[in-house]
């Protein structure tokens, strides 16, 4: 028997390890790369429950950056509508002051570069800007709305309960999407005892309506 010189075995060692390594390189199935994690859109813009609307009979201040000839102070007509130099009958009803603003200057943009343009409602007096308690209550009245206003705010603005309230059986109703929607609460509990969970938010254009006790 022929016996291979040691050296020469050591290469064809060598050689088949190489081949194996190719071999199983070959054969090997790549991973499918993972795409990449969709990223979700960020969610829309959501007005704010408590974001003031502009209603007939308040006054808007506008002011037009670097254009004080078209900054202006003006009402809200019973139309709903106001008029500013270069923008006459814009809808101001039912828009957020930065609403009304970003449709101004749509079109001011037609008459000057890039206009920029802040509304400031200095005089609120219409609806849309009160909050109304009725019923058994002290002095049954609208009071203004300010942010953060609470259902015990109200009740304090307009003297408390009366004698003869059923403050328990009491409910807010408020428009949500053009539908009149009610609130129950408990305002002897709140007022007489303190349960502050019965402090709901107030929001413009609620009614606080306090029911008389049935003997």
């Amino acid at each position: 028997m022929r016996m291979i010189p040691f050296p020469m075995l050591a290469v064809a060692l060598a050689w088949l390890c190489q081949s194996a390594t190719a071999l199983s390189a070959e054969g090997a199935v790549a991973e499918p790369t993972k795409p990449a994690a969709a990223t979700a859109p960020p969610p829309a813009a959501k007005q704010s429950d408590n974001e003031y609307l502009i209603g007939p009979g308040d006054s808007l201040q506008v002011f037009v950056w670097r254009n004080p000839e078209l900054s202006t102070t003006v009402p809200v007509r019973p139309d709903g509508r106001i008029s500013t130099p270069l923008a006459e009958d814009v809808v101001a009803v039912g828009k957020t002051p930065t609403q009304l603003a970003r449709d101004i200057e749509k079109v001011l943009a037609d008459y000057i570069r890039s206009p920029q343009v802040n509304v400031i409602v200095s005089n609120p007096v219409s609806t849309f800007s009160q909050v109304k308690i009725i019923g058994q209550v002290t002095t049954p009245q609208a009071v203004p709305y300010r942010e953060g206003m609470t259902v015990l705010d109200a009740v304090l603005a307009v003297g408390g309960l009366a004698e003869f309230a059923a403050g328990n059986r009491a409910k807010i109703i408020r428009n949500e999407n053009g539908k009149p929607k009610e609130i129950k609460i408990k305002l002897d509990d709140l007022v007489n005892k303190g349960d502050v969970r019965q402090n709901l938010a107030l929001r413009p254009g609620d009614v606080l309506v306090v029911p008389e006790s049935i003997f």
